[in-house]
């Protein structure tokens, strides 16, 4: 390794120089080159896109992965795959695990029980699910969380190196003008001791030639300075124009992400809607297996059914000759629609009000509903009784 001591040496006192300038400016006791207002705000501006697009990042991070163990490992091991140019492969999602266990369990318990069955169903709903939040978060890490990140490791990156070296250029544009200001002010003294003539009585003629040697120093002096200021602030405006074009690009890095938040807000509503009818579905399918999760109010029901008088066949009963009774009629809910399989049924509609009440005789899970002048039988599964 090749270590150049004055080259380190000569950095080393040139960052010490410039802490000891930006420490006096921020004491007031040196001038500082001020940048103009419309400058000023393309650094407020940027920095404040920074800041946000930073919190944004992280907390939609947090959203699409919640555990914080899940989410390192998942960023360590998109980390390794990038480095060896390898696509990473699909993780499987917590839905997808929870409708696997739930499947394996249905085996084991027999999938011709009830609760066999409807572990099965629940268990392909889940991994329904779970298939689609792992759409939704391919999606968003595409069209949302890579270009944010993009510009943070990249485009702004660019930007505080480029900051950086403007403040730098500015310290020594600020450090060439205090070294004109006080060679100027050197060469006016040593100008204003060679104005007077020398006195040979009382002076030694030695001094007057000293003064007007120094007046000739502190003018070479000042060329010498007004030089490195020209060359200063020469790159100085260079870089400032390139620092400044970084910066009015940062309008366009607000169009970008504006397009890639519409995108993230249409996964995350795909992604509902799916969720919406995939449970829909399964309430649908769970009221059709028998001794499903009845609902507490349909219980009552149940206990009058088996404790009503003899039983009499389902298939004697006549419809038409049915009449409701004088009380224990009650108004229901339907939760969702339902078409009926033969005229002693009654069609349903989600969310409609309808009347119902018990029949001797008639199936536990079913009860006798009127709509107008519709009657039929409908499944209590179907309904919320109302008090």
């Amino acid at each position: 390794m090749d270590f150049n001591v004055k080259k380190f040496a000569s950095g080393a006192g040139l960052f010490f120089t410039r802490a000891v300038q930006f420490t006096e400016e921020k004491l007031g006791q040196a001038e500082k080159t001020e940048l103009d207002a419309h400058f000023e705000n393309l650094l407020s501006r940027a920095d404040c896109t920074k800041l946000w697009t930073e919190k944004i990042y992280r907390q939609t991070e947090a959203l699409l992965q919640p555990n914080p163990i899940d989410h390192t490992g998942a960023r360590i091991e998109e980390f390794l795959y990038e480095k060896l140019d390898r696509k990473a492969p699909s993780r499987v999602t917590n839905g997808e695990l929870l409708g696997q266990y739930m499947t394996d369990a249905a085996k084991e318990f027999g999938p011709g029980t009830p609760y066999g069955g409807t572990l099965i169903e629940v268990g392909e709903c889940e991994r329904r699910l779970g298939a689609a939040e792992r759409e939704f978060l391919q999606t968003s890490a595409i069209s949302f969380l890579t270009p944010l990140r993009n510009f943070l490791e990249g485009d702004w990156r660019t930007i505080s190196k480029e900051r950086r070296l403007l403040e730098n250029l500015r310290l020594d544009l600020d450090a060439c003008k205090t070294r004109l200001k006080k060679a100027k002010v050197a060469e006016a003294k040593a100008a204003c001791d060679g104005e007077m003539a020398p006195d040979f009585q009382e002076t030694r003629p030695r001094n007057y030639v000293l003064s007007a040697s120094a007046s000739a120093l502190w003018s070479e002096e000042v060329e010498k300075a007004e030089h490195e200021l020209r060359v200063a602030q020469t790159e100085f405006d260079r870089q400032a124009e390139v620092t400044r074009l970084l910066l009015e690009g940062i309008s366009s890095t607000h169009v970008n992400h504006l397009r890639c938040l519409h995108e993230f807000v249409e996964a995350q509503a795909a992604y509902y809607k799916q969720c919406h009818f995939h449970m829909q579905e399964l309430q649908k399918e769970l009221g059709r297996l028998p001794d499903a999760f009845a609902l507490n109010s349909t219980n009552s029901a149940a206990s009058a059914c088996s404790a009503s008088e003899g039983p009499v066949e389902t298939d004697t009963l006549k419809i038409e000759e049915v009449q409701a009774p004088a009380t224990g009629s009650r108004k229901a809910k339907v939760l969702y629609d339902y078409d009926a399989a033969d005229s002693s049924e009654l069609s349903l509609l989600a969310d409609e009000l309808i009347t119902v009440y018990t029949v001797p005789g008639m199936d536990c899970d079913w009860l006798m509903g009127e709509r107008g002048n519709q009657r039929g039988k409908v499944p209590v599964t179907y309904l919320e009784l109302l008090s």
